[in-house]
């Protein structure tokens, strides 16, 4: 595949899984070697691979090393942090090619144009900048009693489609996703401010049967204050608790594009981050003492909803239909071509 010329892109994945709380989780498995930058790199040693296999960097924000993980490697401990073991085959294969293809982009991306903060990797294990890693050691954590089985579905889910790199304008996509949409996904215009061609609004409608799509949090007027002030210190929040976070404007997926914090003007997903939401798709009800957000979906809705894929796997989509469905005007490529 040509080299591609990438565009810096930053955007956020939202996890099914929470990534396990391992201290200096990739110190147990490495060897070091010293690069020409001076910083210490690790490569794991996890199944047969061979000496000149491709490789990913990634730093270990707690150490401060830089670690080599085999592409194949990688891709499955993406695919183990961010979609469940008992998800059909055929989305855990949509999430691998959209894992890889993420991976890939950011590679790509450091090549043209390194970011010094990572120290020569492609990527942080910080999820909450990149997307979801698991070490072997924290698959084996992860799935305990039924690790034979559970990384046996998704190794082999990896492999069948590890070639493969979803691609627009023969450059790989900005292969955002997430856990379940409102219902529809969200355009990236929308969430993040910029238009993209391929991240627009799709019908994702089986999501609404999805565990949790409605959820709530409450908030007592001192909570709401705390962390409406921790976020947005400049907001006059006055007295009427009523008017501290009102709805402007929402999208027809129904993320909260504009909203008021007291006197400040913000998006909801600023609100959705202060106050730890699921989604921005959110509705505020004001009662006594207390304020209630009812959430519908969870994570930034743009791009592939994972339990979407689920629903369109069990119902007889192919991988590649799947990925077409979420990343319309996209194409699916070998990475050798």
């Amino acid at each position: 595949m040509k080299r591609y010329l990438v565009s810096a892109a930053v955007f956020s994945v939202s996890a099914v899984f929470l990534p396990l709380a391992v201290t200096s989780s990739f110190g147990l498995t490495g060897r070091g070697t010293a690069s020409e930058s001076g910083v210490e790199l690790h490569e794991y040693i996890f199944g047969d691979e061979s000496e000149d296999a491709q490789v990913y960097k990634v730093l270990d924000v707690s150490t401060g090393e830089v670690y080599s993980v085999p592409v194949r490697e990688y891709v499955i401990g993406a695919v183990c942090a961010e979609m469940p073991a008992s998800f059909g085959e055929e989305a855990l294969k949509a999430q691998a090619v959209a894992a890889h293809t993420y991976a890939e982009r950011r590679h790509l991306q450091e090549e043209d144009s390194p970011d010094p903060s990572l120290k020569g990797a492609d990527f942080s294990n910080d999820t909450s900048k990149y997307q979801g890693y698991f070490t072997p050691e924290q698959i084996r954590e992860r799935f305990g009693g039924s690790f034979e089985e559970s990384y046996g579905r998704i190794s082999s889910a990896v492999d069948e489609v590890l070639p493969y790199l979803i691609t627009y304008r023969d450059e790989p996509v900005i292969a955002a996703f997430h856990s379940l949409s409102s219902g529809r996904t969200e355009s990236a215009e929308n969430v993040w401010g910029t238009k993209v061609d391929y991240l627009v609004p799709v019908d994702s409608s089986a999501d609404i049967s999805a565990p949790k799509y409605l959820d709530s949090a409450s908030f007592t007027r001192q909570e709401l204050e705390e962390r409406l002030k921790a976020s947005f210190p400049s907001a006059e929040l006055g007295g009427d608790m009523r008017q501290w976070v009102t709805v402007d404007s929402v999208s027809d997926s129904g993320t909260v594009i504009s909203a008021h914090v007291g006197n400040i003007e913000t998006t909801g997903n600023d609100i959705r981050i202060a106050l730890g939401l699921r989604s921005a798709c959110f509705a505020v009800e004001y009662r006594e003492n207390e304020a209630v957000f009812t959430t519908r979906g969870f994570g930034h809705g743009v791009g592939m909803s994972q339990y979407g894929a689920d629903a369109m796997a069990a119902q007889g989509s192919s991988w590649r239909e799947i990925l077409m469905h979420y990343y319309p005007h996209c194409e699916i490529k070998k990475s050798a071509d």
